[in-house]
């Protein structure tokens, strides 16, 4: 239903998988006390329970891949489940296990082949062209990577998604504080100005719900997407990505968006200032969720907009302030 739910409204979908199972009898046997997060058995000591797991895993993410429609993404996290040549392991002894008291490391660094490849190949074949990230396994089956609860300093060569809680924890916490609607709106111009995604974490609660927190969260990025989502929908990066309080994007028309990024109470300034670009002969500038053009003038190898005072005092959003200009130089 959720799933169909999210069709229904242009969404592609994804499905989260936690590679650990701490409830399966195959990944945490009775007969060992846990140690961590990780197998609390060496697989390759007792290769029959870890392949039952194994099994266990393929069944769950191909009934995945089969009973809940068209999906679009897999979505793997536990990136300590994951094969590890002995190279890396007998290493990992040499440089990590130095010094350590107990044998609480020794499980992170044990093989735990899970068979991907051969996972990967089936789903595919069941949905074409799907998405796998497999978290913090550096390979082909880690379609783009997920900095967690943060956002890179610099633009990245190559597809990433921030996966960020909105509040509380990634499960349900009871009385989560979300982040406000200035932090949510910032931080999603940052990673998007950046040539990321944000992957935004809310917890149900044990009935599914969300707490109103999380209404109150998603309706604040509503509303300002409603007037700037062109600014970041299918957008790219446009170097120098940001210079102050301005974060830059360009669409893929070749137009230019700089988002200033309003500090608490703060007004709109009557000028904002772009040193990087400069409108191109004829451009157009305006302001997203306002009518008409804004004058500009040159500066140096940048321009300076000025913004009216009817604007100034009854901006179209809050938060932060989105110039277009539809041609650089």
């Amino acid at each position: 239903e959720i799933f169909d739910a999210f069709r229904k409204e242009g969404f592609m979908v994804g499905a989260y998988f936690s590679k650990p199972d701490w409830h399966s009898e195959y990944y945490w046997w009775p007969n060992f006390p846990p140690r961590d997060r990780n197998v609390n058995y060496d697989p390759e000591a007792y290769p029959e329970r870890w392949n039952k797991f194994v099994e266990f895993t393929h069944n769950q993410i191909m009934e995945l891949m089969t009973e809940y429609g068209p999906m679009d993404i897999l979505w793997l996290d536990g990136g300590w489940v994951a094969r590890k040549p002995k190279e890396m392991i007998r290493e990992a002894y040499e440089n990590r296990m130095k010094g350590v008291s107990s044998g609480y490391l020794k499980s992170q660094i044990i093989n735990q082949d899970i068979r991907m490849d051969e996972l990967v190949q089936k789903c595919r074949e069941k949905q074409p062209g799907l998405i796998v990230v497999d978290r913090a396994v550096y390979g082909k089956n880690q379609n783009y990577l997920t900095p967690e609860n943060r956002v890179p300093a610099e633009p990245l060569p190559y597809p990433w998604e921030s996966c960020i809680i909105s509040g509380g924890g990634w499960s349900y916490t009871p009385g989560a504080k979300y982040m406000s609607g200035r932090e949510a709106i910032h931080l999603l111009a940052d990673i998007v100005g950046k040539g990321g995604n944000l992957l935004l974490n809310i917890a149900p609660g044990p009935d599914g719900t969300w707490q109103q927190g999380a209404y109150d969260l998603l309706k604040e990025y509503g509303a300002w997407l409603k007037i700037n989502g062109e600014a970041i929908y299918g957008s790219r990066i446009l170097p120098p990505c940001k210079e102050g309080k301005v974060v830059m994007t360009r669409g893929k028309d070749g137009s230019a968006y700089f988002i200033y990024l309003a500090d608490e109470k703060e007004p709109f300034p009557a000028t904002v200032k772009i040193q990087s670009h400069r409108p191109a002969s004829g451009a157009s500038v305006t302001l997203l969720g306002t009518k008409g053009n804004l004058s500009w003038k040159p500066d140096g190898n940048g321009f300076i907009i000025t913004i009216p005072e009817r604007i100034q005092k009854n901006p179209p959003c809050k938060y932060a302030w989105v110039i277009k200009v539809n041609k650089i130089k």
